[in-house]
């Protein structure tokens, strides 16, 4: 999880540039609300591109888990939508949805057991 932040953290700087350049001070008023909108939307974009896309993030890829469907299918965005939205908040929540892996029957976070998701182990390549 910290190597994905580091990436979003990235993902948010770069996405900023652009904002901030059109807009100019986004530090109060409605235009801090705009932004904040705005760079919750990217990483959304970032993520749900991933996910539907191969599965994995560029963390993922490195620590070769992947994210798929009961099926092993990719899942769909509005899958995508809501395990990013319940993990959002979960971490709003002080990490709960993240700790309720440790207590999970199957080491499930809480929004890929509400949203029917599973992160599986990817083989290594011979």
């Amino acid at each position: 999880m910290v190597y994905e932040l580091l990436l979003a953290t990235a993902v948010v700087f770069v996405a900023a540039l652009p904002f901030l350049y059109l807009v100019g001070n986004a530090q109060t008023g409605w235009l801090h609300h705009v932004f904040q909108l705005y760079l919750v939307g990217v990483l959304f974009a970032y993520f749900s591109a991933f996910w539907r896309r191969s599965g994995q993030t560029l963390a993922m890829k490195t620590w070769r888990i992947r994210l798929v469907n009961p099926d092993g299918q990719p899942i769909t965005l509005k899958q995508a939508a809501l395990r990013f939205a319940l993990a959002l908040l979960g971490l709003l929540l002080a990490g709960a949805g993240f700790w309720w892996a440790l207590f999970d029957r199957d080491r499930q976070f809480f929004h890929d057991r509400i949203v029917g998701t599973r992160l599986v182990r990817v083989q290594r390549k011979a």
